[in-house]
């Protein structure tokens, strides 16, 4: 049987992008990944995230920016990773849990690409951190991982 885990935030451009690639990167046989947002971004995903990823060998480049009706089916799990998708997606079902990970938009950051990329690097070392631990825990998580 498959487990499929949902990650939502309201652009799908960053957060639940950079969710999505590690999961999959991360996850046992039989786990899907995907993602969503409940207002896309129409330039879809961050080109800071894609860098962020890529740094990690996990390409998202090809991704886009996906609304709630664009991901079908339903899922095992759904992750809600910022405050505004958590208010706002209530309809979204999950068959075994749903879970709020409250992550700042790294895409809200200002100051030089450098500066910026520390921080989309922040955020993605702290998505990545919070996937181990609880894919660990509900043993999703690939043990050659």
């Amino acid at each position: 049987m498959t487990t499929r885990i949902l990650f939502v935030c309201t652009g799908n451009s960053a957060r639940s992008q950079m969710a999505e690639g590690l999961a999959r990167a991360l996850a046992a046989p039989r786990v899907e990944a995907a993602s969503a947002g409940t207002q896309p971004n129409p330039s879809g995903i961050h080109p800071l995230a894609v860098e962020a990823m890529r740094e990690r060998g996990i390409d998202v480049s090809e991704g886009r920016s996906k609304k709630l009706d664009d991901v079908s089916g339903e899922f095992d799990y759904v992750i809600t990773l910022c405050d505004d998708a958590a208010q706002n997606c209530p309809s979204v079902p999950a068959r075994r849990a749903r879970f709020h990970w409250s992550i700042p938009d790294p895409a809200l950051a200002t100051g030089e690409d450098a500066r910026r990329l520390a921080f989309f690097r922040e955020i993605r070392d702290d998505i990545e951190r919070r996937l181990r631990q609880w894919m660990g825990q509900e043993g999703l998580l690939d043990k050659a991982r």
